[in-house]
């Protein structure tokens, strides 16, 4: 075997070794976090329950829960709202940045190639006349990755990947709610408005009649006064919720990334508020670490941080690399392509950072503590969420009580608005008890509108909080079960 047949040789067996080595990754392996969660939610009401329990990832009742509330103007305002909300692009263009950065990582797994070439003309010292010299090469180095720092760089962007899809989800999901509650209070001021109305249209009435009264000498000053201070007590207040009510409708144009009156003449007759179910969506706690996006991208964070650590002990160790150098220098064109004008080279390197003051165990360190706070900020979120549940379902559950309670009120109240008006028509009773019944009554039916405007928020926080308004998710990859090592800080890990 001649000399450059042994050397190809012995470099097939050097990248036969590497390729062997490269399947090792220091650093832990990421292991999804095991969080407990409540066998049951405890402020559920189990005869507001639809069965069966939903218990999936996604579905129709999720999804879409908006739906549910059967307003065809609402629907097309979500609708709207996700194609073309600002906030939404935004996160599309953060999960964009996250694929790019994934390129850049990868790319590091692949040999560099760079290429220069140049020119001069001058004159060398103790040589007589002018030269010319073209020079031209391409140099290539391949830093091999042995111990899996590149990987886990480019594992960690995976999971930077996932979770800005995460975050695209939650922003959509908010979005989704802001509309419907934006939505629901726009209805209800408008509510308001025609009960105002409604009230003072019969408060005027109560006046005129306690001003012929006091023209006959039947009432007295005091009614007149009394009379007239409730009408204009009513009559103050529609300003107050025509001004919500036209911020409202700004609120959702923006949502929509509209100018803020662009919907005024879509919005701007009055309708009634949505319909809410009473049922409410069921299923397990531990259901909603799958479901909810925010938790979801918690623990994406969690597993980037994880791989940033093995990257990190991979600077402990030597960096092999293959590097190739082809080289022409010429004086003449003519040359260029002559033995005597080319040069080449190939062969391995190393290099070693042997000393860098601390510098390397610090910044595993650093990695570590990075990794802790993901991991404690995950455990924060999955319990604001469980949080964000319990509370929705007690609102919703405890306001439908005070709603029908309310009810009752109202119509108790419409009763003795009518009787203290004949009674003080024939004489028989006094204003005092027209003014207290025409004041409870607007009261309750305000309090009315207000309770039905809490319930549907109340539902709709229900189901923002249990993630519905996402688009369907497909069914996540099992995670590799991986023994944790040793992960002593400063200590490396293979």
């Amino acid at each position: 075997m001649n000399t450059n047949a042994r050397r190809r040789s012995e470099l097939a067996l050097v990248f036969v070794l590497v390729l062997t080595v490269c399947g090792c990754m220091v650093g832990p392996n990421y292991i999804p976090p095991q969080t407990p969660s409540p066998p049951e939610w405890s402020g559920i009401d189990k005869t507001l329950v639809k069965e069966p329990p939903v218990a999936s990832v996604s579905g129709p009742d999720l999804t879409q829960w908006w739906r549910q509330l059967n307003d065809p103007i609402l629907t097309t305002l979500v609708e709207e709202a996700v194609k073309s909300n600002l906030d939404l692009k935004n996160a599309v263009a953060r999960l964009r940045q996250a694929r790019a950065a994934r390129g850049i990582a990868s790319g590091a797994l692949w040999p560099s190639i760079n290429s220069s070439g140049g020119y001069q003309w001058g004159q060398k010292a103790g040589v007589s006349g002018e030269q010319n010299l073209f020079q031209a090469g391409l140099d290539s180095v391949w830093e091999l990755d042995f111990f899996g720092g590149k990987r886990r760089a480019i594992e960690s962007a995976d999971a930077s990947i996932e979770a800005a899809i995460e975050a695209m989800r939650a922003v959509q999901v908010s979005l989704v709610a802001e509309v419907a509650l934006n939505y629901i209070q726009l209805r209800s001021y408008q509510q308001e408005i025609l009960i105002a109305q409604s009230n003072l249209k019969a408060q005027q009435r109560t006046a005129e009649i306690t001003h012929k009264r006091y023209d006959v000498g039947f009432a007295s000053a005091l009614d007149v006064a009394n009379a007239d201070s409730i009408v204009a007590v009513t009559d103050a207040q529609i300003p107050v919720y025509e001004i919500a009510e036209r911020q409202s409708i700004y609120a959702l144009s923006v949502l929509l990334a509209l100018p803020p009156a662009d919907l005024l003449k879509k919005l701007a007759p009055r309708g009634n508020l949505p319909g809410v179910p009473t049922e409410v969506p069921s299923g397990l706690p531990s259901d909603l670490l799958r479901r909810r996006p925010d938790i979801r991208e918690s623990e994406a964070q969690l597993h980037a941080a994880t791989a940033q650590i093995g990257a990190a002990i991979a600077d402990y160790f030597p960096a092999f690399s293959l590097t190739g150098a082809v080289n022409w220098n010429s004086n003449l064109l003519q040359n260029w392509w002559s033995g005597s004008s080319r040069s080449f080279g190939i062969g391995p390197s190393v290099n070693w950072q042997i000393f860098q003051g601390g510098a390397i165990e610090s910044n595993v360190h650093v990695q570590e503590s990075l990794r802790d706070q993901a991991f404690i900020a995950y455990q924060k979120t999955v319990l604001a969420a469980f949080q964000d549940v319990e509370n929705a379902l007690i609102a919703f559950n405890k306001e439908q009580q005070h709603r029908k309670a309310l009810d009752s009120a109202v119509v108790a109240n419409r009763k003795a608005v009518d009787l203290s008006l004949q009674l003080y028509s024939e004489g028989q009773t006094d204003f005092l008890n027209v003014a207290t019944a025409q004041r409870s009554l607007y009261v309750t039916e305000d309090a009315l509108v207000q309770s039905c405007r809490n319930v549907a928020t109340d539902f709709i926080a229900l189901y923002k909080a249990l993630g519905g308004g996402g688009e369907p998710l497909p069914s996540r990859v099992p995670e590799k079960k991986a023994v944790i090592p040793d992960n002593t800080p400063g200590k490396p890990v293979l």
